[in-house]
C-alpha cells in the first residue's frame, strides 16, 4: 500500500461509521475522508463499505481492514507507550497503578519522590481494571493476590497485605465482642459484595459468618474499612490502616490465611530504565515503615 493516509481514513471510516465522525477524529474536512475512500476502494478494485443514509458499514474487506489496522494502531501504541518510558534521567511521566486502598502508602511516597526529582510528573491510577503494562499504560503496577503471570513482565514480591478483623468502639458498645466463630451469629458483619471475590478474608467470612448476619456489603476494601469505622459492623481492615483509628478493636486474634501478597509488577521494556529503577528503589526502602 502506497498511501497510509487512506488506510488510516479507512479505518476511521469503519470504526466511527460515519464520514463526519471520521473527519473530526483525523481533523479534516469531509470531502477529503470520501476522496481517501473513493481512491482506495479504487485501488483495490474492491468496495470496503456500504453506503446507506445512516451512514457507512464495512463490508466483508472493510471489517478485515478494521481489524488489521486496529491491531496496528495498537502495536503503535505499544510502542509510543514504550518509548516514553526510556531515557537516562528521572523526568517526564512516571505512572503507577495500584488498588485505591494502598492510597493512603503510595501517595506519600509519590509525593516524596516527586519533590526529589522536579522535572517528573507523577501520574497515580487507582482502581479495579488492570492497566495494560505491555501498551505502555503504567509504568509501575502494584498488584495484590496471586502472582501476576502476564508474558512480558517483571514480577518483584512485595510487602504482605496483612489483614485484621476489627469492630469500632461503638459497635462493641452497642452489641458487644464476639466471644468466638460460635458466636457470629449473634453479631453484624460489612463484607465484600462480590460472592465471588477470590480475597482470602471474604472467602474466610462467607465460610464462617451466616449469610443473613452480612448485614452490610461494599464493593471493595476501602468502602469496607468506612462501614466498620462507621460502625455498620465487624470486617476486616488491613491492619496497617486500622492501626490509625484507635477507635477501632480487634475483635479476634489474625489468622495466617486472611492475608495475601502484593507484588510489583513491570514490562520487561522498561523495567531497567534510569527511572524506574530509581522509583522501584525508592519505593522498596519507603515500604519498611509501612507495616505496623
Amino acid at each position: 500500500m502506497d498511501n497510509w493516509d487512506e488506510v488510516r481514513t479507512a479505518y476511521q471510516v469503519a470504526r466511527m461509521g460515519t464520514v463526519s465522525g471520521a473527519a473530526e477524529v483525523l481533523g479534516v474536512h469531509h470531502a477529503t475522508v470520501i476522496r481517501h475512500i473513493d481512491a482506495i476502494e479504487a485501488r483495490l478494485s474492491i468496495k470496503l463499505f456500504q453506503r446507506h443514509a445512516r451512514g457507512y458499514t464495512p463490508t466483508e474487506a472493510g471489517e478485515d481492514l478494521l481489524r488489521v489496522a486496529q491491531a496496528t494502531e495498537d502495536q503503535f501504541n505499544q510502542l509510543v507507550g514504550r518509548m516514553k518510558g526510556r531515557g537516562d534521567d528521572v523526568s517526564g511521566e512516571l505512572v503507577v497503578t495500584s488498588l485505591a486502598s494502598l492510597a493512603p502508602l503510595v501517595v506519600p511516597t509519590l509525593s516524596e519522590f516527586q519533590i526529589s526529582h522536579p522535572g517528573l510528573i507523577v501520574r497515580y491510577l487507582t482502581g479495579d481494571r488492570l492497566f495494560r503494562l505491555e501498551y505502555g499504560e503504567a509504568h509501575v503496577a502494584i498488584r495484590a493476590g496471586a502472582a501476576p503471570d502476564q508474558p512480558d513482565n517483571v514480577v518483584q514480591p512485595f510487602v504482605a497485605q496483612d489483614m485484621g478483623l476489627y469492630a469500632s468502639k461503638d459497635y462493641i458498645a452497642r452489641r458487644g465482642k464476639p466471644s468466638g466463630i460460635d458466636d457470629f451469629a449473634n453479631h453484624a458483619f460489612v463484607g465484600n459484595d462480590d460472592e465471588n471475590s477470590r480475597a482470602p478474608f471474604s472467602r474466610w467470612l462467607r465460610a464462617n459468618a451466616p449469610a443473613d448476619s452480612i448485614t452490610f456489603r461494599c464493593s471493595n476494601i476501602y468502602t469496607g474499612s468506612e462501614a466498620v469505622l462507621a460502625g455498620a459492623g465487624i470486617g476486616f481492615m488491613v491492619r496497617w490502616e486500622a492501626a490509625r483509628h484507635p477507635e477501632l478493636v480487634e475483635v479476634m486474634d489474625p489468622l495466617p490465611e486472611w492475608s495475601g501478597k502484593l507484588w510489583l509488577v513491570t514490562h520487561v521494556d522498561l523495567h531497567r530504565t534510569t527511572k524506574v529503577q530509581a522509583f522501584l528503589s525508592f519505593l522498596k526502602e519507603q515500604s519498611k515503615g509501612w507495616l505496623p
